[in-house]
């Protein structure tokens, strides 16, 4: 014979919360399976098509550059700058020669001119390079230090000054001797910033009937 089942408690049945059913465990996704490689000739097409892109940018910007150097190159170049001359020796020190400056523009001025006279240096003198502001300026406005387009201003260089006494009476210091001039003066039509020009080297030539500073070399 089979024991008896031992008996339940109802008490125990009722507190005993029902049993819950098992969650299933969700299906787990397979991994998308990779693309196909790209062929190597539509690769290097699209690396070609990349480049193209890239060389006509580059050529757009270079091209943009030049056409603003070539622009400002072009302003530049019709900028006013002064040309200057010797008057020929009569009597005295070939340094104590009058000079001229001549604006060659036809459309711009110099305004607000300023002239410096620089010795570059007297050969076998160790005199090193020097400058000494032009003295006696005379414009043909005494108002104003401003050359219209065609005018010119006359102007001396304190050279004797400069070099010293004896040496200056010299006749063979003159001949080892090179000078040179600058010029500052206002941008046209932008008064806020200055052109700073130097002139050709002059040497003093005696071929000539009279001797003058010329910018060949004899």
């Amino acid at each position: 014979m089979k024991p008896p089942k031992p008996a339940v408690d109802a008490a125990t049945v009722a507190e005993s919360p029902p049993a819950r059913p098992r969650a299933k465990s969700p299906k787990r996704s397979r991994a998308p399976a990779p693309p196909p490689p790209i062929p190597l000739q539509q690769q290097l097409l699209v690396f070609g098509r990349e480049g193209v892109h890239a060389f006509r940018q580059m050529l757009v910007v270079v091209v943009v550059i030049a056409a603003v150097v070539g622009v400002a190159l072009g302003v530049w170049s019709f900028r006013p700058t002064p040309a200057y001359s010797s008057e020929g020796l009569v009597t005295g020190s070939p340094f104590d020669l009058t000079f001229k400056v001549e604006n060659e523009s036809p459309w711009f001025e110099l305004s607000n001119l300023g002239i410096s006279c620089i010795v570059d240096h007297i050969r076998a003198s160790g005199l090193p390079p020097t400058r000494v502001e032009a003295k006696d300026v005379r414009f043909p406005s005494s108002a104003v230090s401003t050359l219209q387009p065609g005018e010119s201003a006359t102007f001396t260089c304190p050279f004797r000054a400069l070099i010293g006494h004896p040496i200056n009476n010299d006749p063979d210091i003159v001949r080892r001797s090179e000078i040179y001039f600058h010029a500052e003066y206002d941008v046209p039509f932008w008064r806020s910033f200055r052109i700073g020009h130097d002139s050709a080297h002059f040497f003093f030539d005696t071929r000539p009937i009279p001797p003058r500073w010329v910018v060949t070399k004899p």
